[in-house]
């Protein structure tokens, strides 16, 4: 069966639907500290643009998204980048967010990088899954590390170590 949908690069075009689904999970509330999506400039002056791809449906919906930021400005994280991706509520369970995930590592591996990192709420479990069928591994476990909605939560520190870069 062909997938119903095709992973291209996020353009300024997918803006309005990129930060949409982005505040859908927010909203949610077991996907981010943020409390409201940034504006697009905002948005796309944080984001690796190479390193950023969305998932589209039927008549270009976007049915979701990945961008991946630098961790650091200093030389020796160059390799290093932390990563977010985002499913719209109808589209999951369709191997979007697996799709994505596979597009980010390709454009990272073709880049030199070898390590990308996520930090993901324990309560999240989809998004563990999906990340473990990635490849990626739980470095640790960041107890307490931030207040959202008035409570401490953790995040669970996740890898994936290139084994073509370095």
């Amino acid at each position: 069966m062909a997938a119903e949908f095709t992973v291209t690069p996020m353009t300024a075009d997918h803006a309005e639907q990129v930060l949409a689904i982005y505040q859908a999970g927010i909203e949610e509330g077991d996907a981010t500290f943020e409390t409201t999506a940034p504006p697009w400039e905002v948005f796309d002056a944080s984001r690796l643009r190479e390193h950023r791809f969305v998932a589209l449906g039927e008549a270009g919906r976007v049915l979701g998204w990945i961008a991946a930021s630098a961790v650091s400005d200093r030389c020796v994280y160059a390799g290093v980048v932390e990563h977010s991706v985002y499913v719209h509520p109808d589209a999951r369970g369709r191997g979007v967010a697996g799709a994505l995930l596979s597009a980010l590592v390709v454009s990272t591996e073709r880049a030199g990088i070898w390590t990308v990192q996520s930090g993901v709420f324990p309560e999240n479990l989809a998004s563990l899954a999906v990340h473990e069928r990635a490849g990626f591994r739980v470095v640790g476990r960041r107890e307490r590390v931030g207040r959202h909605h008035g409570r401490w939560r953790d995040t669970v520190l996740l890898e994936r170590r290139s084994r073509l870069v370095g």
